[in-house]
């Protein structure tokens, strides 16, 4: 017990410290941008005094190193700077990150429940025409990018010409779960599938490699002789081993289904961290790109911290280290 509090403890030291990495890259990445957000703010007809009245009141003019103590300090309040179009960067992404969030655990739900069962059933039929089947779809879908599946399955299965109209191909209106369950539902299963499909792909392939190696090991064989019935063996011993590295996968694989969820979004046109990005870089607007890209790369940290955590608690060997 006393190593698995140390073994979180030192993920947790670590994190500000990651954070603290990402604000500074983010920070002066951002920093070469050549675009005066003071007229961009103020527009092209603002006079040079008000333009300089906004730089000294927004901190604009002060050295490099001051302004980003300045915006760590903002960081810290809540505060992202303000959209050319005057709204505090924070309000806006406050309101279409959680959108991002389920998107993108959504499609992480779908490719672990499919990768699972998919995986699983590869391992137990190995070398059968199931496996084969298996492994074909595995590197179909990993092969296939998830914007190019977004526009195959709009063709198909969107209310467009020609399709089944079973979907909507774009999203007119975002509603919650708890507004509109099936409209909700209606409305994010196809970009959730979208993302999830390559995933699940390479996914698939990791949980068959460890259940191969599991059922392999003289545990099972010994279970088996001990009367133990094959699928109890499996059940208890088997998949919770063998699932111990697909854990670790899947926590990389978020940082993916983040990334994939901006382009997703735009084509499916939901009211998100993609369509703010995109907004941001049409209008120059350096704030905004700003604030959307660090809550992104902190999120990431924060999920990769998760898995790390859940890695320690379900691998026993490793909470010796």
């Amino acid at each position: 017990m006393a190593n698995l509090v140390r073994l979180i403890g030192r993920r947790l030291i670590s994190l500000p410290f990651m954070v603290l990495g990402v604000t500074l890259l983010v920070f002066i990445v951002m920093s070469f941008s050549k675009v005066d957000q003071a007229r961009l703010a103020l527009g092209e007809s603002a006079s040079p005094a008000a333009l300089e009245a906004y730089r000294e009141a927004n901190g604009l003019n002060a050295p490099l190193p001051l302004r980003y103590l300045q915006f760590l300090g903002g960081m810290v309040q809540g505060d992202l700077g303000t959209s050319s179009g005057g709204v505090p960067v924070t309000q806006l992404v406050a309101d279409a990150f959680p959108r991002t969030l389920q998107l993108t655990f959504l499609g992480l739900i779908i490719a672990a429940v499919a990768a699972t069962i998919l995986g699983v059933l590869a391992a137990l039929y190995r070398d059968r025409w199931v496996d084969q089947v298996i492994r074909v779809l595995s590197i179909a879908s990993l092969a296939t990018p998830s914007f190019w599946l977004a526009l195959l399955l709009i063709q198909w299965l969107g209310n467009v010409p020609g399709g089944w109209g079973f979907f909507p191909a774009l999203v007119g209106r975002w509603v919650g779960f708890f507004d509109d369950p099936a409209r909700y539902a209606n409305n994010i299963f196809l970009p959730a599938l979208a993302l999830a499909v390559p995933v699940a792909g390479s996914l698939t392939r990791v949980v068959r490699t460890s259940m191969v190696e599991e059922l392999d090991r003289d545990y099972v064989r010994t279970a088996i002789g001990a009367g133990i019935p094959y699928p109890v063996v499996v059940g208890r011993n088997v998949l919770r081993n063998a699932l111990i590295n697909p854990i670790t996968v899947l926590g990389l694989r978020v940082g993916y289904l983040m990334g994939g969820a901006v382009i997703i979004e735009i084509i499916f046109n939901i009211q998100a961290m993609g369509k703010l990005i995109l907004d941001g870089i049409q209008r120059n607007d350096v704030f905004l790109v700003q604030g959307v890209t660090l809550t992104v790369a902190i999120a990431f940290i924060l999920v990769n911290l998760i898995v790390d955590i859940l890695y320690v608690l379900v691998n026993p060997r490793i909470r010796s280290i």
